[in-house]
């Protein structure tokens, strides 16, 4: 999610305050020709909106908790980060608001969908192609791995209010090849999409990974195959694959009393030719370290890089610059952006994340290979480097 009160306003507050008026019927967005426009700046209605939605709604929305023994980052009725990330007051968000401006944001643009991805890849070969938002499809080894997946038109509790897609995903529902498992980095809207999962259910029948006090939501959908995971759990796919959850640094809520009460995480699914991070919605932390010592370096990372202005908002939100400080820590021979220019949702432009990253890329002294693919564009990830396979096998 992107501008983020403290953590019992960012999903009702923050998604109703962008509604930005009355829904209109897709037959009424503009043209892919309509003309670039800043969003209009913050106002009275849209900060009492902030601070007040949550009250009307966060009984009504707010999720399952986790009930389980207490760990080194759960005090047996919350969920903590391992790094320096400070719940944020009201007022400190909207003095944030008023001091910088946003971004723009074009209107809708019909843009066409990518080529539909292979069926699968064969062993050894890593695909990686980005759909929308955070939600990517990550082919090894034979098996299909989606992340965060949305299809929604809004990223929201309701289909009326809430954050609009400016353009639609990359790859067409149909066109998805059989999903073998969906990852759930966390329970915010724009990253667990009831809506979507329930066609994903119906069509795929997939195995969903989230992370613990999560698997009770799905459940009560009646999915079938729901496996929820710690951090630093695992769980086996095939001989060849396995997903590990691993930390984040991030919160969870999808209501007002629900408050970090269930577990927010990236992952890490190990494959014949390395180990890729799919490191969900997060700020910059030791915890990419942790994970670096772990698995060794990453044959691929997707990282975030959007919806981290106001600035305040860096310890929960990476932005580019802290993606590219990932993407050296973790040793990442290939990292792919994610989480930006789908969903207007904080103060970043549509398109600041991504020309901002590219402009970092320029200045490195040798570019790294960091890629910001077009949506429903796919690749082949190049295998890791001879010194980085000797460095595993230590």
């Amino acid at each position: 999610m992107a501008l983020r009160p403290p953590a019992p306003l960012i999903n009702i507050g923050l998604v109703l305050a962008r509604a930005g008026g009355p829904a209109s019927t897709p037959t009424e967005r503009p043209s892919a020709m309509s003309p670039r426009h800043p969003p209009a700046s913050p106002g009275r209605l849209s900060l009492l909106l902030l601070v007040c939605a949550p009250l009307l709604g966060g009984c009504l929305f707010a999720g399952p908790s986790h009930r389980g023994p207490v760990t080194a980052h759960f005090d047996g009725e919350k969920f903590k980060n391992l790094g320096d990330a400070p719940r944020l007051g009201v007022s400190q968000l909207v003095s944030a608001a008023l001091q910088e401006k946003r971004g723009e944001w074009r209107d809708y643009e019909d843009l066409p969908p990518g080529r539909p991805p292979p069926e699968r890849v064969g062993a050894g070969t890593l695909r990686v192609t980005v759909i929308n938002h955070a939600t990517v499809l990550v082919q090894a080894d034979g098996v299909n791995v989606l992340t965060d997946p949305i299809y929604s038109d809004r990223a929201s509790p309701v289909s009326f209010l809430g954050p609009r897609r400016v353009h639609p995903p990359g790859i067409r529902f149909e066109d998805l090849p059989p999903i073998d498992v969906v990852v759930v980095s966390h329970n915010h809207y724009d990253h667990m999409d009831l809506p979507t999962l329930r066609r994903l259910e119906a069509a795929h029948h997939p195995r969903f990974v989230v992370g613990l006090g999560n698997k009770a939501l799905l459940d009560a959908e009646g999915f079938q195959h729901v496996e929820e995971l710690d951090w630093w759990q695992a769980t086996e796919v095939t001989p060849d694959v396995a997903v590990t959850a691993v930390p984040a640094q991030h919160r969870s809520n999808r209501g007002l009393t629900d408050v970090e009460e269930t577990l927010w995480a990236g992952y890490v699914i190990s494959t014949r030719g390395g180990p890729v991070l799919f490191a969900g919605d997060t700020g910059f932390g030791p915890h990419f370290a942790m994970v670096a010592e772990r698995f060794g370096p990453m044959r691929l990372s997707v990282l975030p890089i959007g919806a981290y202005r106001p600035r305040i908002l860096h310890t929960v939100h990476m932005g580019p610059r802290e993606a590219l400080d990932a993407h050296h820590v973790l040793r990442s021979s290939t990292s792919v952006a994610m989480h930006y220019n789908t969903f207007p949702m904080a103060f970043d432009g549509q398109d600041e994340a991504k020309f901002l990253l590219l402009r970092l890329l320029a200045r490195e002294p040798v570019r790294p290979r960091f890629w910001a693919l077009g949506f429903g564009e796919g690749r082949e990830v190049p295998a890791l480097a001879r010194e980085d396979v000797a460095v595993r096998a230590d």
